[in-house]
């Protein structure tokens, strides 16, 4: 018989104003404290008992200068507090980084992305979170403060395992960075769910690349929900870099992306379904950005 809570356990709660003060609590209460940006993965967590309930929470939520986008020149800086629907609607990262755009525009609900942050979303570290794919395919870095001062990890190696990333429990993500794209880039990301943005991605496909007189010149391509971490296809990243572009190489790229992702059978697909549907949507990206 299934067993459903609807009460949040008890815990105590913590709203710092700086990322000082917040570092300060963390360090003298490692491991008993769970970090709360917008809550919305932490709180529905909590009241099903998906996690065990942590003495604290601290609510990072009022802590100011994490919540803004900015570009010095070389590299667009998006904080740890900026709102999925925030990046939605930005002008900027539209104009940029399109597939961005529409990974945010493909999570969750309006009331969940007025409230919800990129942020939480990397740091929640399931596999089949949208905001993964494009930034794997942006070289993105995420900058990480800690007792020790910063460190700046490639998202590549931020996702250690399903649900686990490189943070420490006295550690706060900061900020994720991307640099500028090179001129004449071009990106996409496309989701497969039963209803678009109220659900999670059976499998998410992202792909950024140039071509000039008709050969690649740069590819990459992010998946998501078809292994234990989101994932670059570095194999069919490679049959189609440096080759002029045609239907055969985009098909036989496509065909090694389903071939190189590693997906499980689950109540919401199987994991042969979900290979069929990489090949299916790496060859609908593949095309839309090298048409």
């Amino acid at each position: 018989m299934a067993i459903f809570y609807r009460r949040l356990p008890k815990f105590r709660y913590v709203s710092p104003k700086t990322v000082e003060e917040a570092l300060d609590f963390l360090g003298n209460h490692k491991n008993k404290a769970k970090v709360m940006a917008g809550g919305t993965d932490l709180i529905p967590q909590l009241k099903s008992r998906e996690i065990p309930p942590p003495e604290y929470v601290v609510d990072i939520k009022g802590i100011q200068g994490l919540e803004g986008i900015s570009y010095d020149g070389s590299t667009f800086r998006i904080g740890a507090l900026c709102t999925i629907n925030r990046i939605g609607n930005s002008d900027v990262i539209q104009s940029h980084f399109p597939s961005i755009v529409q990974a945010a525009q493909s999570m969750a609900s309006p009331q969940v992305r007025n409230r919800g942050t990129f942020g939480g979303n990397i740091c929640n570290g399931v596999p089949s979170a949208d905001s993964a794919p494009p930034l794997l395919t942006l070289s993105a870095e995420v900058t990480i403060k800690g007792p020790g001062g910063e460190r700046v990890i490639p998202l590549e190696r931020f996702f250690t395992g399903p649900k686990k990333t490189s943070l420490e429990g006295d550690e706060l993500l900061i900020d994720i960075s991307i640099p500028k794209p090179e001129k004449g880039s071009r990106g996409v990301y496309l989701k497969l769910s039963p209803r678009h943005s109220m659900d999670l991605a059976i499998v998410g496909v992202a792909a950024w690349g140039t071509y000039l007189d008709g050969v690649c010149t740069d590819i990459k391509i992010g998946l998501g929900a078809v292994a234990p971490t989101p994932m670059r296809a570095i194999k069919a990243e490679g049959l189609i870099k440096g080759q002029k572009v045609t239907p055969d190489v985009i098909e036989e790229a496509a065909r090694v992306a389903g071939s190189e992702c590693s997906p499980i059978d689950d109540f919401r697909a199987s994991a042969e379904y979900r290979r069929d549907m990489v090949y299916i949507l790496t060859k609908r990206a593949l095309n839309r950005i090298f048409s």
